[in-house]
């Protein structure tokens, strides 16, 4: 959903598989030039080939990364719309068996990478004059649960900086959307996270119609398509299945 005579841009994180790469795909076929992000160059590419999106290799936790980002996008053009998807979560330990490992990958990722995609990028979007930044945070980010203390912390700093950004950039006209997922079943987030194929296969077992990248790719589209001065503030999204975080209905 572009406007007329307008092409949309945006910087798309995550790109190379789950959320990230359905929110490329959903972005380009609704005529959006996109700029896909991640650190696999070989997915990039074979994304790009497929979509018509720009392929960018980078770690989002590399300053130097970044800074060439966003030297090819300013070269390209310009953008007015950045979607931070790239995150995840390692481990599921208890807080007395927290591995520091663990947490510092957390933060780096999901804090830390979305602070500096952001930062860079906020000239830009303040120039263009109707910027959008649109974070992928967690229903973990709202509700804390055993086991995910870690992922817990780094999601809900997420959240935080989200609305504080929402705040400070109100009077540059940028609108500032958050999506909070909960359960989606993608082809990496709970192996990454668990290690082992089997651990993962349980997160999903019996539940019937969990989301899946498409669903929340879709939202995301709908959310930053809106005419401009629309603003979906926080946007948390479930499969019926489960009604909340500590409720998930499981059959079979």
């Amino acid at each position: 959903m572009t406007e007329a005579g307008q092409t949309k841009t945006a910087v798309v994180t995550g790109a190379s598989t789950g959320i990230g790469e359905a929110t490329v795909r959903a972005l380009a076929a609704d005529g959006w030039k996109v700029f896909a992000v991640a650190r696999r160059a070989g997915r990039l590419e074979e994304l790009g080939t497929e979509t018509g999106a720009v392929p960018f290799a980078a770690d989002i936790t590399s300053d130097d990364d970044v800074a060439a980002l966003l030297s090819a996008v300013v070269e390209a053009g310009g953008a007015d719309t950045l979607i931070n998807i790239a995150g995840g979560a390692r481990g599921a330990d208890t807080i007395g068996n927290a591995q520091t490992e663990d947490w510092d990958w957390m933060y780096q990722v999901n804090v830390l990478g979305t602070l500096k995609l952001t930062r860079a990028f906020l000239p830009m979007l303040r120039a263009h004059g109707e910027g959008t930044v649109l974070n992928l945070t967690s229903t973990a980010g709202l509700t804390a649960y055993e086991g995910g203390g870690g992922y817990n912390a780094a999601k809900f700093g997420q959240h935080a900086m989200t609305g504080a950004l929402r705040l400070e950039e109100a009077e540059n006209n940028i609108r500032v959307i958050e999506v909070a997922p909960g359960l989606v079943h993608t082809e990496e987030f709970a192996l990454n996270r668990l290690g082992d194929a089997d651990a993962a296969a349980k997160v999903y077992a019996g539940v019937e119609k969990p989301l899946t990248p498409e669903d929340v790719a879709d939202v995301v589209k709908y959310a930053v398509s809106l005419p401009h001065h629309i603003n979906l503030d926080e946007i948390i999204i479930r499969p019926v299945a489960q009604a909340a975080t500590h409720k998930l209905i499981r059959k079979g």
